[in-house]
C-alpha cells in the first residue's frame, strides 16, 4: 500500500524537500497509518515532520487518546503538541454545530503549531481516505448539489494535504495489521449521533455488501472525473463571466445578449458563480433558484424575482442585474473572526487566525496576506466586513486618523469596489483593508507581547487573487 501513496503524493506534488509538515493525529487507524506512512517517506525525502493531537473533551477517554499518540510520537522520534478544546463550549459560544467546531478548532490548532515552528505557510497533513470521499459525495448528492459537491474531498487544498485519500479503510485497517502498529478504536464512530455515521453504517455498507463491493473505489473514481470537470467548466465559466458580466456601484449586471450566446451549462455556472458572489455563500441556493434568474433573460419584457439572502434580480431591457433588496446596509455581512481558527468570507475566501507569543528575534512577514497585529492592542472582538458609516484607520505613527471614505478617494479605488473589499474591523477602527494597509495603531512594536497573525487564502479582494506571491510566483 505505501508504494500506491508515494505514487499519489508524487502525482498531486504533495511533499517537497525541505517542507515543514504537521500532521493531524487523532489515535484512530486513519490518522495512526498516516504518521506511519510519513515516518518512512521521511527517510526518503527530507521534511520536518510534527504531530498535532486535539482533545476535543467530548470523550471520556480523549486523555488515553492523547497519551497513546504521544507514546508513538515518542517511539518514532517525532515532535508532539497537544492542543485541548471544549468543541462543545465552542459550538455553543460561536453558534456552530459541533462538526463546524472540530474543524475550526482542529485548523486554528494546525496554523497555530506551524507559526510556532517558524513555518505558518507549512503543509497540514491530515488522514481522509476513500470511505471519507465516498461519504462526503453521497452527502451532497443527497443534499443538492453541483460538480464541486460530486466532485468529493480535494487531495490538495491550499496547503492542506491528504495522502491517504487514493486509499480505503479496510486497506488501511489490513496494512497496520500486517506491520503491527496499534491503534485507538473511538467508540462515536459506531453510533449515529452525526450524519456522517448514518451514511458510513446504512448506506456505504449496504452498497458494499448488496450492490458492488467495489462501491467505494467506483465513487472515489467518479468523484476524481467530476473534479477534472469542475476544472475545465470553471475555466470556461470564468472566460465567459469577463464577456458577459460587469459591476455598477455594487451591483452585478449582466449583458443579455453577450450572456445569451453562452452554452446553457456556462450560463448556469455563471449566475452561480454571480449569485455565490453576491450572497457570499451559496448555501440553500438551489436549482430552481438558478433557473429562475435565467428565465428573465428569455423573457420579452421587464421583470423581477427575489432570491434567498435578501437578493432581487432584474430584467432591465437588454440587462439583468443583481441587487440587494430594501436598505443599503442590508448588504452588509458581518462574520467574526475565530482566533485561533478559520473563518470563511464570501465564498471562498477564508481567514486563518492563529495567536503566539512575540520575541523580538521574529522576523515580521511582508506579504500581502499575511499580517502579524498586536493582539492585546484589539479592544471589541474582530469581525470581516464591508465599509460602514464612521470606519477609519489611523494612518501616522503619532495616532493621527483617516476616515475609510478619504482613503478610498486617496487610493482611486473606484466606487463599484468600495462596498464589496473585505476588511478587517475592531469596532469603527479599521484593523486591516484586506489585500492593502494595516492601521497603525495595531503595528507590532517593542511593547507587544502577543501576536495575532491573519493568513487571508482564496476569493478575490479588489480585483485581485489573494495569495501571497514570492518572487512572481504563488506562495505554497
Amino acid at each position: 500500500m505505501i508504494e500506491k501513496v508515494k505514487s499519489y503524493i508524487k502525482k498531486n506534488n504533495m511533499l517537497r524537500e525541505g517542507d515543514t509538515v504537521v500532521a493531524g493525529i487523532s489515535g484512530g487507524a486513519d490518522s495512526v497509518c498516516l504518521l506511519f506512512i510519513l515516518i518512512q517517506l521521511r527517510k526518503e525525502i527530507s521534511f520536518r515532520l510534527s504531530v498535532v493531537h486535539i482533545n476535543h473533551r467530548i470523550r471520556a477517554e480523549a486523555g488515553e487518546d492523547a497519551r497513546f499518540v504521544e507514546a508513538l510520537c515518542g517511539k518514532w522520534n517525532c515532535d508532539f503538541y497537544c492542543i485541548e478544546e471544549d468543541v462543545r463550549e465552542y459550538a455553543a459560544y460561536h453558534a456552530m454545530s459541533e462538526e463546524e467546531a472540530g474543524r475550526a478548532v482542529r485548523y486554528g490548532a494546525f496554523q497555530t503549531v506551524l507559526t510556532k515552528m517558524g513555518a505558518p505557510e507549512g503543509k497540514i497533513a491530515v488522514a481522509h481516505n476513500q470511505n471519507d470521499n465516498a461519504e462526503t459525495v453521497l452527502f451532497h448528492l443527497m443534499r443538492g448539489c453541483g460538480l464541486s459537491g460530486l466532485a468529493g474531498i480535494p487531495p490538495v487544498r491550499e496547503h492542506i494535504i491528504r495522502p491517504l485519500l487514493c486509499v480505503s479503510r479496510p486497506e488501511i485497517e489490513a496494512y497496520l495489521e500486517k506491520n503491527g502498529v496499534p491503534y485507538c478504536i473511538d467508540r462515536t464512530n459506531n453510533e449515529d449521533t452525526y450524519t456522517r455515521n448514518k451514511i458510513r453504517h446504512h448506506i456505504v455498507a449496504y452498497g458494499e455488501k448488496e450492490i458492488c463491493e467495489k462501491a467505494v473505489s467506483h465513487i472515489y473514481d467518479t468523484s476524481v472525473i467530476m473534479k477534472e470537470m469542475q476544472d475545465y467548466i470553471q475555466v470556461n465559466t470564468k472566460k465567459a463571466l469577463e464577456r458577459c458580466m460587469k459591476y455598477e456601484k455594487g451591483d452585478i449586471i449582466f449583458q443579455i445578449p453577450s450572456f445569451l450566446k453562452e452554452h446553457p451549462l456556462i450560463q448556469k455556472q455563471c449566475i452561480l458563480a454571480a449569485i455565490e458572489e453576491a450572497a457570499g455563500s451559496k448555501k440553500d441556493i438551489a436549482f430552481v433558484h438558478v433557473e429562475g434568474m435565467r428565465q428573465l433573460f428569455f423573457r420579452k419584457s421587464n421583470g423581477q424575482i427575489d432570491l434567498p439572502y435578501k437578493l432581487t434580480v432584474y430584467r432591465e431591457y437588454d440587462r439583468i442585474r443583481l441587487t440587494t433588496r430594501n436598505e443599503k446596509e442590508e448588504r452588509k455581512e458581518i462574520h467574526p473572526v475565530l482566533a485561533p481558527g478559520e473563518t470563511c468570507w464570501k465564498g471562498e475566501m477564508k481567514l486563518l487566525a492563529s495567536v503566539f507569543s512575540y520575541e523580538k528575534s521574529q522576523n515580521i512577514p511582508e506579504k500581502t496576506y499575511t499580517k502579524w497585529f498586536d493582539y492585546d492592542k484589539i479592544v471589541k472582538s474582530l469581525v470581516v466586513r464591508t465599509r460602514q458609516t464612521g470606519d477609519y484607520l489611523e494612518v501616522y505613527a503619532n495616532g493621527g486618523r483617516k476616515s475609510l471614505k478619504s482613503y478610498f478617494i486617496e487610493e482611486k479605488i473606484p466606487r463599484a469596489k468600495r462596498d464589496s473589499m473585505p476588511l478587517l474591523a475592531d469596532g469603527n477602527h479599521i484593523v486591516w483593508i484586506i489585500g492593502r494597509r494595516i492601521s497603525e495603531h495595531y503595528k507590532i512594536d517593542n511593547q507587544t507581547k502577543t501576536v495575532l497573525q491573519i493568513q487571508v487564502t482564496g476569493g478575490t479582494s479588489d480585483g485581485r487573487e489573494n495569495q501571497d506571491t514570492v518572487n512572481g510566483r504563488r506562495s505554497k
